[in-house]
């Protein structure tokens, strides 16, 4: 094995589906790994995959970032290694119950590591990558623009998600930080196992195959994309409603409330 000129991805909930797809699409194109996840056999099993077809150096740490002596480990050896080029933040839980079924204990943890962990992260390594170049890649969800489809909690951390990419962007845009959001629809993943349900009860035409779902993503990647959509046909529509989004800011903050709203404007 030899030292990637690309430097080193960062991959988290790498030990299976998502995140393990990322691990092996990301060495074939250069990168060497840190894998992390909380099941030490999982990433051993993967790293010993894409190491042995790839030829990349493949690191593993094993680390449950909702344990909060865990998360700060990895932030201080993702902090302090000079190698890291890119972060991908796919780590997460999802939830498919409705508020009034959740236990709130359970939507607690859910923030801590959908929105929490994905913060810590992405602070630890963005100094560095600001200073030499590097990238961070946020696996949200299109419940992030549609939270009404589940558990309301989970939609709102996957918001989070895309606000915080959008944010990340337009302040670091310009000091050689490239950021994209994810935003996958229902994917085949262990997420419906985990959350309690099961993709098999959604039509076979909702689901993508999370080999696909990356693979688009990274194409998305490749094309300069901010937000990639990796089921939506036709770019133009997030573009059309970006620019409605973009029309409204310089109205969110005036000096003097809305005519609707004046005192008398209503009968």
């Amino acid at each position: 094995m030899t030292t990637s000129q690309k430097g080193i991805a960062v991959v988290t909930g790498a030990s299976s589906g998502i995140g393990a797809i990322y691990a092996d699409r990301l060495a074939r194109r250069g990168y060497d790994l840190i894998l992390v996840a909380r099941s030490p056999e999982k990433l051993d099993a993967v790293a010993r995959r894409v190491a042995g077809a790839t030829g990349r150096v493949v690191n593993v740490i094993a680390a449950d970032l909702n344990h909060k002596p865990d998360l700060k480990r990895i932030e201080t050896l993702l902090s302090a290694n000079g190698g890291v080029a890119m972060l991908v933040n796919n780590a997460g839980v999802g939830a498919l119950e409705p508020l009034l079924g959740s236990a709130v204990d359970e939507m607690e943890a859910m923030i801590e590591l959908n929105v929490t962990a994905l913060t810590r992260l992405t602070y630890a390594v963005v100094p560095a990558l600001v200073a030499r170049g590097g990238t961070v890649i946020n696996i949200s969800s299109a419940v992030a623009i549609a939270p009404e489809i589940l558990n309301g909690v989970y939609g709102g951390t996957k918001a989070f998600v895309l606000a915080f990419s959008l944010s990340l962007h337009e302040e670091l845009a310009d000091k050689n930080l490239r950021v994209q959001a994810v935003l996958p629809g229902a994917t085949a993943t262990n997420f419906w196992d985990a959350a309690g349900g099961s993709a098999d009860q959604l039509p076979s035409e909702m689901v993508m195959r999370s080999d696909d779902l990356v693979d688009a993503a990274l194409a998305g990647y490749d094309r300069g994309e901010l937000v990639t959509i990796p089921s939506l046909p036709d770019a133009a529509d997030w573009d059309a409603y970006e620019a409605v989004r973009q029309k409204l800011i310089p109205s969110l903050s005036l000096s003097a409330p809305a005519a609707r709203y004046r005192v008398g404007a209503v009968t």
